[in-house]
């Protein structure tokens, strides 16, 4: 830690600061090593594109759900131990899996509300707890340091689990790599114990602050930009993985593509921590967003492996671009609204509410492209609609009032 704080001297590295870092990181290198494996395991089990879409469908019904009552508890209790519920229904997710083993996907709707309920507990906490401990001055940091940390654990995740999985006959290796992740989020749990406890009072005016969209405009502008992201991000995090297997029926190829995908963006992330300005942040969102959707017209007709490892390359690029201003002001935007130090748990939930109305409707649009129409035929034309959904953010977002 003290070679943190040496290394950032004209930033104000808080100990919850580094500690929220790491719990991050540990979250971020369990989800690395299993979370795309996890797709491809359902996927091995069913050879069903709609089976895959219930089961993310089941995760982004549910984390909503949990993420308003989550809000309540945190406001009435601690948002520590919130964090804490999240890492251990998400350690729970892994537990179930390693039981049902190949009948997985027999268990579809069970498996997503466990990793809804975990994700709704988890980033509710987090992102409270990153909207308290970090400053104006210290978010760009936190949100780059933090896209590292996730870099990291993409480097060192996938081509590690699809490694491990390919060394092993049957689904051993997915056995271990569940195994992996499941040690790790109980470190997580471990690690949260040092957090400050962060106890809250006042009444859970979750309904107050979803009406607040009316009176304030950057507010309206903020949860319209979380549900075009979430267009994009309820498909593209399923689809993407399961098309680099189907393209060389191998788990080490889905390795090499994060792989690369993580190298690129740890490289970015890097950058943009040191580089990225508050009055440089419009411009390079919007660079970051149009490079996020001229990226998938490398893929979208002809998803074969080179052209899904360049794929890869052009999103490491353009995430990190896009992500860390984007993130900065959603948060500044919230600490300038309305009771924002009184009310931020409300804020927080709303943000993820239309986030996730997003990725529901991206999934419902999803399904009813392959039931209604050929998949060949469809899944292109529908990825060319919902991969706008950052870059309209981006766009949106140009109108916020920063001062």
């Amino acid at each position: 830690m003290l070679k943190l704080k040496r290394l950032f001297k004209d930033i104000d590295v808080t100990r919850d600061l580094l500690l929220l870092l790491l719990i991050g990181g540990l979250y971020s290198l369990s989800i690395s090593l299993s979370n795309t494996f996890v797709n491809v395991y359902l996927w091995k089990q069913s050879k069903s594109f709609i089976d895959l879409a219930l089961y993310n469908l089941t995760i982004v019904i549910v984390q909503p759900i949990i993420f308003i009552i989550a809000g309540r508890w945190a406001k009435k209790v601690d948002r520590v131990i919130v964090l804490r519920l999240g890492v251990i229904f998400l350690a729970i997710f892994f537990i179930v899996v390693l039981l049902f083993g190949e009948k997985s996907s027999q268990h579809l709707v069970l498996l997503g509300a466990l990793l809804g309920v975990g994700y709704g507990f988890y980033w509710l906490a987090f992102n409270v707890l990153t909207f308290e401990i970090t400053e104006p001055d210290t978010r760009d940091f936190f949100n780059g340091f933090m896209g590292a940390l996730n870099s990291t654990g993409g480097l060192i995740g996938p081509i590690s689990a699809g490694f491990i999985i390919t060394r092993f006959v049957s689904n051993i290796g997915y056995t271990i790599i569940f195994a992996i992740s499941l040690g790790l989020f109980s470190a997580a749990v471990l690690t949260s114990f040092y957090l400050n406890r962060r106890p809250s009072s006042g009444q859970y005016l979750f309904a107050r602050i979803y009406k607040e969209r009316k009176l304030n405009r950057n507010w309206r502008l903020i949860t319209n930009a979380h549900l075009l992201q979430g267009l994009r991000e309820g498909t593209f995090v399923f689809v993407i993985s399961v098309f680099v297997f189907i393209a060389t029926n191998s788990e080490l190829a889905l390795g090499t593509f994060g792989l690369i995908h993580a190298g690129i963006s740890f490289l970015i992330y890097t950058f943009a921590t040191k580089l990225i300005k508050k009055d440089m942040r419009k411009k390079i969102m919007v660079v970051g967003g149009l490079l996020l959707y001229g990226a998938i017209f490398i893929i979208v007709f002809d998803p074969t492996y080179t052209r899904l490892l360049i794929y890869a390359a052009f999103i490491g690029i353009a995430y990190p671009l896009m992500l860390v201003p984007y993130s900065s002001m959603t948060y500044d935007a919230i600490g300038k609204s309305w009771k924002a130090a009184d009310m931020r748990i409300e804020y927080i939930v709303v943000r993820e509410l239309f986030l996730n109305i997003g990725r529901v409707l991206s999934i419902l649009a999803f399904i009813a492209s392959i039931y209604y129409f050929t998949p060949t035929k469809s899944i292109p034309i529908l990825l060319i609609f919902l991969g706008a959904g950052n870059t309209l953010a981006a766009f949106l977002l140009l109108k916020l009032k920063t001062e």
